[in-house]
């Protein structure tokens, strides 16, 4: 019986920052996704830390360079999560009007779509 693997906290990182860091294009599964989101909001908190102690300048800096450098992978994963749900990756653009982002809200918490699709595989299956 064929499953949907949920990858761990660390595969999730790894998916994203090194196998995928500029990739638009594929399925990433909702774990995948999640698992990023909160060690996105994790770093956040930290790096809301360190410029409380180093200082406003200081701060911004280095939370603006760790953003930047963060930026293609977290927008490369929306898209493929996107795509994982069946899904155009141009509907992250709905996000602008504010209230879009509640229907991406909706579509990121979505199970995978069964099997295969316009944008790949089924991803993290085991046979």
């Amino acid at each position: 019986m064929a499953y949907q693997r949920q990858v761990t906290f660390g595969e999730a990182i790894v998916k994203a920052i090194q196998e995928n860091y500029c990739n638009f294009s594929g399925r990433a599964s909702r774990s995948e996704y999640w698992w990023y989101a909160l060690a996105m909001f994790a770093l956040q908190c930290a790096l809301s830390l360190v410029t409380f102690v180093v200082g406003d300048t200081a701060g911004t800096i280095i939370s603006g360079l760790i953003g930047l450098a963060l930026l293609l992978p977290g927008l490369g994963l929306c898209v493929r999560r996107l795509h994982d749900v069946g899904h155009s990756g141009w509907w992250l653009l709905i996000a602008l009007t504010g209230i879009g982002a509640i229907l991406l809200l909706v579509w990121y918490i979505m199970p995978s779509q069964a099997g295969a699709n316009e944008y790949g595989d089924e991803p993290n299956m085991v046979y």
